[in-house]
């Protein structure tokens, strides 16, 4: 798990190809011009979703984790927390190879402000709950950069 600011994301290069191609997009087209929805930046290597939601309590939040792809988390709009907790540390309660979605259930470990302008980058082996409210509800604008790693 990564968490730092966009302006140092540049430090992260050479961990893997693909996410070398994830952090030159950013760096260089940042969120602008995302529509709601999949965006292409380099087929099934590197994709963006772009989408929005309502915060909520973390106890109505649910916990993901992902086999093939890395994460990494941009908000456009708002704040929430994320929840990070190793995956051997969690219990798996389902999973859909089809769409590379792990459902587990465990313990939040650590809880990561988010806002415009921070970056979290989610691995395999970090189990995350999103949509998790500070302070109150909150409409997110979000862009989750898909990694194939």
């Amino acid at each position: 798990m990564i968490y730092t600011d966009m302006e140092h994301l540049g430090r992260y290069r050479g961990i893997t190809p693909a996410l070398d191609t994830a952090i030159a997009y950013l760096l260089e087209h940042g969120l602008e011009g995302l529509t709601s929805g999949r965006n292409e930046v380099d087929g099934e290597n590197v994709y963006i979703n772009r989408f929005a939601y309502t915060t909520m309590p973390e106890a109505e939040t649910a916990f993901e984790a992902h086999r093939l792809y890395a994460d990494i988390h941009l908000l456009a709009e708002g704040e929430e927390y994320i929840g990070i907790t190793p995956m051997e540390r969690m219990t798996i309660t389902g999973e859909d190879p089809a769409t590379d979605g792990i459902d587990c259930t465990g313990e939040t470990e650590a809880l990561f402000p988010m806002e415009p302008g921070k970056v979290l980058i989610a691995f395999p082996e970090d189990a995350h709950r999103v949509k998790i409210n500070r302070g109150g509800p909150c409409h997110v604008e979000k862009a989750v950069v898909k990694v194939r790693v």
